[in-house]
Formats: C-alpha cells, structure tokens, sequence
C-alpha cells in the first residue's frame, strides 16, 4: 500500500514538472513565467508598436527599434544582456537604468506586465 502511494505521488511530480509548474514553454523551449495574450494586449497598450515591429500587435509598426520578431532565438537583447525571459522583463521595466541614454523610454510597466510581455515575446520565431 505505501509502495503505490508513493509511486503515484512520484507519478504526479514527473506530471506536474512536465507542465512546467504552470510557466508557459516557448517555442525555443525555456519556461517563461506570465501570460502571452495579456502580454499582447499590453504591448498594444504601451505604445510598443510606435517603436517597433511586433507581429501579432496592432498598431503603426515603425522600426525606431529593432523588429521584435525573433526575439526567442537572440543570444543577446539591448546588445549586451544574455537574452533570459528575466532579462527581457527587466528591460521592458528600466531600459534607462540598465543603459542610460539609450534611445527606449522608461514607461513605468508594471513588472507583472513586464513578465506578461515577455512571455508573448517568447512566442515569436
């Protein structure tokens, strides 16, 4: 009886570590914590598309900044931070504290959007 008990419990742990603990898997393969869709919807709301060319996000699609598309597979993002969802939370929050004088505005993303950003960035190839 304790045998079954404890092969189910290690059974539900391999299932539970498979679904990622509820993170979103991107199509590179890295867990990334937050919602893509909210993501989407707040890129619109921020204004990210009067800078760059987000696929999948309304708006003007300028290219002031680099095109997003791709974002998952860069080895690096703001030319110089290994590209990690943490990463590309933390620029999206303070580009300006992380390289002063670069041209991206700080827009006071809340950091729970800023990991939702992420995510949906991490959708793109």
């Amino acid at each position: 009886m304790r045998r079954d008990l404890l092969a189910w419990l290690v059974v539900g742990l391999v299932v539970l570590g498979a679904c990622g603990g509820g993170q979103e898997v991107s199509p590179s393969g890295v867990q990334v914590p937050g919602d893509p869709e909210l993501g989407r919807d707040a890129i619109a709301a921020y204004g990210c598309t009067a800078c760059h060319a987000v696929p999948g996000v309304p708006g003007n699609h300028t290219e002031v900044g680099p095109p997003l598309a791709g974002l998952a597979q860069r080895r690096v993002i703001a030319g110089r931070l290994p590209n990690t969802p943490e990463n590309v939370a933390a620029w999206v929050r303070r580009p300006q504290e992380i390289d002063p004088g670069n041209v991206m505005p700080d827009l006071d993303v809340t950091p729970e959007d800023a990991e939702h950003i992420a995510a949906y960035l991490y959708t793109l190839r």
